[in-house]
């Protein structure tokens, strides 16, 4: 009778134990599928803000959109433009003064894939038309990569990489 005193228990322990998980990732093992298409819905519409607002408000729009973290960087072909929040936030005021007006759309084919209910990759071809200050015109195409993040009550880009077009390449953004 003394070993069923601490079988059941080691059994018990044991079947427990082989359902236990552990995720070394940092990303959520499961996500229902509601939540998945919620995310990828919530983070498609925060893509269609992100545009709307830079359209709109020009280059100070960004500091409602890139995370102040220190964990956020922005890169550009291949190259650190930004190596953290503080960095970014720092960087808008030359941007306002640079640039005077900016036209930004996304392509067709948004694509967002869900990590978890609070980060979402975000991926689309761009269009960008910038009217600088100097009045010049730069009509660019390209491709975006982001993590976007859900926090604070609202969703911002963690981390970002814009890529420009070459104009021998061809483009699916109109």
């Amino acid at each position: 009778m003394r070993y069923w005193n601490w079988i059941v228990p080691l059994c018990v322990l044991t079947l427990v134990g082989c359902e236990y998980r552990h995720d070394t990732s940092g990303l959520s093992a499961t996500m229902t599928p509601e939540r998945a298409a919620a995310v990828e819905r919530d983070v498609r519409a925060y893509a269609a803000t992100v545009a709307h607002d830079v359209t709109q408000q020009g280059p100070a729009a960004w500091r409602n959109h890139l995370s102040d973290s220190p964990s956020f960087f922005l890169a550009s072909d291949g190259q650190l433009a930004f190596s953290n929040g503080a960095a970014a936030m720092a960087g808008i005021p030359n941007l306002e003064q640079m640039i005077k007006h900016i036209d930004l759309q996304w392509g067709p084919d948004v694509r967002v894939d869900p990590l978890t209910p609070q980060l979402a990759v975000l991926a689309a071809p761009w269009h960008e038309v910038r009217t600088m200050a100097d009045g010049q015109v730069l009509d660019q195409r390209g491709y975006f990569t982001a993590i976007a993040e859900y926090t604070d009550g609202r969703w911002q880009l963690r981390n970002c990489h814009w890529s420009v077009l070459h104009p021998e390449a061809k483009s699916d953004v109109k």
